[in-house]
């Protein structure tokens, strides 16, 4: 069974990812408090992981094409891990800007790479199960957030805790690793054998722009669903938790199902239905009168996000499997870019109208990409 043995893998990768990253999240006051760094300077150290993040999946999809996917996912996962420690050992802000700018250039790489070897096995299996691989991203998150969380409560030094994690993530890799798709003609090309670039066209740059409204609206979720909670309706910082908790809760069982309705209904049809879902979630949550129904509304904001940005990146990587690792690499990097612009935009709008407002920005991102999804995601369906 080495379809099913590759599928099992590529979920242990997406897993892994969600959780390496998730150990940093969790541990980010700590190792902002050991060296030294203010809230301002962290700001701005988050946005070089970012940034090193948008390089890596550049070069990661160039990579992908000469090398394949398997091959770069084994060599991300292993550098990632190694690196994770990174932040902990850093002792200064310089320190700890290397950490991040190499922490941030695997996990771009990794990301790109995951998702070109899920597009591979998706397109084995012919039939949708790219929407279940980012469930278990995001269940990696989940486990990630306790065990950190549980490592933190008992006063473990920082150092081992995201050491231990790196070297479960080596062992991961390593397991993983022989079970990977093997690199095949149709996805990577020799080294050094020369090719025509890759160019855009009006699909692809349909599919980043998707990308980019739907994961700017996911960031909105990330860092404004429980200020929303906490400063509109007076929730305690307690109660505005679970807006993001229930947010992330329906995203993930959300992602362990959507597959099974793409393959009923089409990709194009199920994100155009999907993104409607998530508009109606937010305008929810935006009206909301108390702190329950807006709890409610992130709840169903998160179902109809779930599974849309999968299907962008099964499009994109179905393009040109010979091209599948720049086209991916290029939808992936203008979604993050959505998903960092996101908050910030939501943050300046504040300045002129309240939060509540602001909203309008990623609901309207969902309206339209509800409306173009069919244009870019039908070719894909025939």
């Amino acid at each position: 069974m080495p379809l099913s043995r590759a599928r099992r893998s590529t979920f242990a990768i997406f897993a892994l990812n969600g959780f390496l990253l998730g150990m940093w999240v969790v541990n980010i006051p700590e190792i902002r408090d050991r060296t030294g760094a203010s809230t301002v300077t962290l700001g701005y150290l988050l946005l070089l992981l970012g940034g090193s993040a948008l390089l890596g999946m550049t070069v990661g999809g160039w990579l992908i094409d000469r090398f394949g996917s398997s091959i770069v996912t084994v060599v991300a996962g292993l550098g990632l891990s190694a690196s994770v420690i990174g932040p902990a050992l850093a002792t200064s802000v310089a320190g700890l800007a290397v950490a991040l700018g190499t922490l941030g250039l695997f996990n771009g790489t990794i990301d790109v790479a995951q998702n070109a070897h899920a597009v591979e096995v998706e397109r084995a299996y012919g039939r949708p199960i790219i929407s279940a691989f980012h469930a278990f991203f995001s269940l990696g998150g989940l486990l990630a957030a306790l065990v950190g969380g549980g490592l933190i409560a008992v006063g473990a030094d920082v150092r081992w805790s995201l050491a231990g994690a790196g070297a479960a993530g080596v062992v991961v890799t390593l397991a993983a690793r022989s079970a990977l798709l093997p690199p095949t003609a149709a996805t990577t090309r020799a080294a050094g054998t020369p090719r025509a670039r890759s160019p855009w066209n009006l699909r692809l740059a349909v599919l980043a722009l998707l990308a980019f409204m739907l994961l700017l609206a996911e960031g909105v979720a990330y860092d404004w669903s429980t200020v929303h909670l906490h400063d509109s309706l007076g929730a305690s910082k307690t109660l505005a938790a679970w807006a993001f908790g229930a947010f992330s809760i329906t995203m993930t069982l959300v992602r362990l199902v959507a597959d099974r309705v793409v393959a009923r209904i089409g990709a194009a049809a199920y994100v155009q239905r999907a993104a409607l879902v998530g508009a109606v979630g937010l305008l929810g949550a935006a009206l909301a009168p108390s702190a329950g129904v807006a709890i409610a509304a992130w709840a169903v904001f998160g179902i109809g996000l779930a599974g849309c940005v999968p299907q962008f990146f099964s499009a994109a990587g179905n393009i040109d499997p010979a091209a599948a690792g720049t086209y991916l690499a290029r939808v992936t990097g203008m979604g993050y870019l959505g998903l960092l612009a996101g908050p910030a935009i939501i943050g300046v709008l504040t300045q002129w109208v309240p939060l509540t407002t602001a909203f309008t920005v990623p609901i309207v991102g969902c309206l339209m990409a509800g409306l173009l999804a069919p244009s870019a995601l039908r070719k894909v369906d025939a």
